[in-house]
């Protein structure tokens, strides 16, 4: 193989040799296309044009690389602009880089790995490798990566059949990532559930490409799973000298007893049985295993979950395909990941449209998709930004007659306490609730729900009358709010260069490819806005007390990183002013009661779910102790935290 390899490459070098017509790939979002790649080469050097439009934001770049005769990058230069917008000029030459959020050079034969690239980079790195002794390179600025031929298929559509071929290239991720290669050795696909660029006109071979890379992963992803699980050979596990945490109280219990029968809680303090597993805590914090109210999974997801003590999400919106498929693995064993309760996402169609398959535009439709989420298990439904208004009561009434709950972004053209009253359950994501004091921001299908709330935020008097009569409603109706507060603190306070501060206490402990994605900053900040943005996040955490100080349920979700994203989201929740035994609360207890899953999840107590988490530390008084997770069992399966976070490339 490593010979055929070798000729193809050969081959391909020779034909870079002259001008060939350009390539162009669709990029696919949510099953739709939404931009595209055209790449002309030249010789040893490539031109590309990349962008695409992901609800008002994305990329749009243009990149001139050049090449070696081992397909080693020598020089690169993109000029155009960030997914949020932001200018971005980008360049490398003779080892030296430079692109804005980072300045460097080094003295080595690595490849550089552009901050900005287009998807051609992953085709170019990938050649790079397969010519590299023992198919692995140093990367600029850190890290290496290799390459491993994991199959091939001949796919066919529009009369044509295409011999490709799968790579997995480890050392950019958290998990390798697959690269389908035609027999040029040029780029053909990259394909994940939610977003795809391939070759003009064979997108309807993707859902092969995926089942494909399904199948070769599973072998590994499987392997990984009987590794790390570890089930009690005696049926059951004893915790002794455990500080517990119990949520309903909010107090801590020195030197309890814990056991657990198969996946139950059998008692609390009662006698151990013998032939059990025993695991002394030593004194350390035992709490329910946390929940992630806002996730939209991926494969990667699951150990990053457990090994940060998350045994629950809700996923906001996914490929229904693929989260059937997922939680199935996650559920038998198949695969590392947490329980998952699915919310099912709508929107309307438009060049706006959210990246999902089910658009809806009459109120049969709207009925049909809601009949479908409730066949297939989902528990709630999550309305999007560019449904039209008028069918929010039609979507509503339809979930709540299958007893789904009802939540999402406030649709364009509607203010928040109209959704409310229309029968929302729930609301995501902060800043729609400032949004409901400015009727001029009217269309908020756009980034402007971010830049308006980033540029007026400040202003806001959380203690005026209408601030105080919306407050009033959300209490009265009961109406829950997810917050997602970090991934504003990203958007309106990370700069460019620096750090975020949603990521800085874990950056070093990932691997370097994804450490350097946090250091591209948040929305773009107008000349003399830079305190302003911050202002606006301060008031922002102000919001979150005020739901709190007004007995408003608030749930913790993310909608960022698995894992360590929660962490930092209940950090902020104490910052704004909510105790921490009662955030800790927020994030187990209150979940579940959300979901109306607390008789079998949310608290250590007999009859329930083995899920629970073993902490050095003590995050009822000091929340970022919620990181120092040990053990996680989940399911009475128990969990080495620190061997799966190594397992995906997180130092402890």
């Amino acid at each position: 193989m490593r010979i055929r390899n070798l000729a193809l490459l050969a081959v391909t070098l020779a034909a870079c040799a002259q001008t060939t017509p350009p390539q162009t790939r669709a990029f696919i979002l949510g099953g739709h296309r939404a931009g595209q790649e055209t790449v002309t080469t030249s010789g040893g050097t490539r031109t590309v044009d990349f962008e695409f439009n992901d609800r008002g934001r994305g990329p749009k770049t243009h990149t001139v690389m050049t090449v070696d005769a081992k397909s080693v990058t020598t020089s690169l230069k993109t000029d155009g602009n960030d997914y949020f917008k932001a200018p971005v000029s980008e360049t490398f030459a003779n080892g030296a880089w430079s692109n804005g959020a980072e300045k460097g050079s080094a003295a080595s034969n690595a490849f550089y790995v552009s901050m900005y690239g287009p998807p051609e980079e992953t085709a170019v790195l990938a050649r790079a490798l397969l010519a590299a002794p023992n198919q692995k390179m140093a990367l600029l600025p850190a890290g290496e990566a290799s390459i491993r031929r994991v199959g091939e298929l001949t796919v066919s559509a529009g009369g044509k059949s295409q011999h490709v071929t799968c790579y997995e290239i480890s050392g950019l991720g958290f998990t390798p990532s697959p690269v389908w290669l035609d027999d040029r050795h040029e780029l053909f696909a990259s394909a994940s559930s939610w977003s795809s660029v391939i070759a003009d006109g064979w997108d309807s071979v993707i859902p092969q490409l995926l089942q494909a890379q399904d199948k070769w992963r599973d072998e590994a992803v499987s392997a990984a799973a009987t590794r790390l699980t570890h089930t009690p050979p005696g049926g059951g596990i004893v915790i002794t000298n455990a500080r517990l945490f119990d949520p309903a109280t909010m107090t801590t219990t020195p030197g309890t007893t814990i056991v657990i029968r198969g996946n139950r809680i059998e008692s609390i303090g009662g006698a151990a049985p013998d032939g059990f597993e025993r695991i002394d805590a030593q004194n350390r914090m035992v709490i329910p295993g946390l929940w992630d109210m806002h996730t939209h999974n991926s494969d990667d997801d699951g150990m990053l979950d457990i090994a940060n003590g998350v045994t629950s999400v809700r996923d906001m919106a996914n490929d229904t395909d693929f989260l059937l498929d997922l939680r199935k693995k996650w559920d038998s064993g198949a695969a590392i990941g947490p329980r998952v309760i699915m919310a099912g996402i709508i929107d309307g169609p438009g060049k706006f449209a959210g990246p999902t398959k089910v658009l809806v535009d009459t109120d049969e439709q709207a009925r049909a998709a809601v009949d479908n989420y409730a066949k297939l298990g989902y528990e709630q439904i999550k309305i999007y930004s560019s449904v039209k208004p008028e069918l929010v009561p039609v979507i509503t009434a339809a979930a709540h007659a299958h007893g789904l709950r009802v939540s999402g972004h406030i649709p364009a053209f509607m203010r928040a306490e109209e959704a409310v009253r229309a029968g929302y359950d729930e609301i995501q994501h902060t800043n729609f609730l400032f949004l409901n004091f400015w009727p001029d921001v009217a269309d908020t299908r756009t980034p402007v729900r971010f830049t308006a709330v980033a540029e007026r935020a400040a202003a806001l008097d959380l203690k005026s009358a209408s601030v105080q009569a919306f407050l009033d409603l959300l209490r009265e109706k009961k109406t829950v709010i997810d917050p997602t507060v970090s991934i504003f603190e990203g958007m309106f306070t990370s700069r460019r260069g620096t750090m975020s501060p949603s990521y800085v206490l874990i950056a070093d402990r990932l691997p370097p490819q994804v450490r350097r994605g946090f250091l591209t900053g948040g929305l773009p900040v107008p000349e003399g806005k830079n305190e302003t943005y911050r202002d606006s996040f301060r008031n922002v955490l102000a919001m979150v007390k005020a739901l709190y100080d007004n007995h408003i349920p608030i749930v913790a979700g993310t909608d960022a990183l698995a894992g360590f994203s929660l962490h930092r989201e209940l950090e902020l929740y104490v910052q704004a002013g909510i105790p921490p035994a009662e955030v800790l609360r927020i994030a187990t207890l209150g979940a579940a009661i959300v979901m109306k899953h607390d008789d079998q999840l949310g608290s250590i107590a007999p009859g329930k779910l083995a899920d629970l988490d073993i902490i050095d530390g003590d995050p009822s008084k000091n929340i970022t102790d919620v990181r120092r997770v040990v053990t996680v069992i989940k399911d009475g399966k128990i969990f080495d935290a620190r061997a799966v976070a190594g397992e995906i490339g997180v130092r402890p």
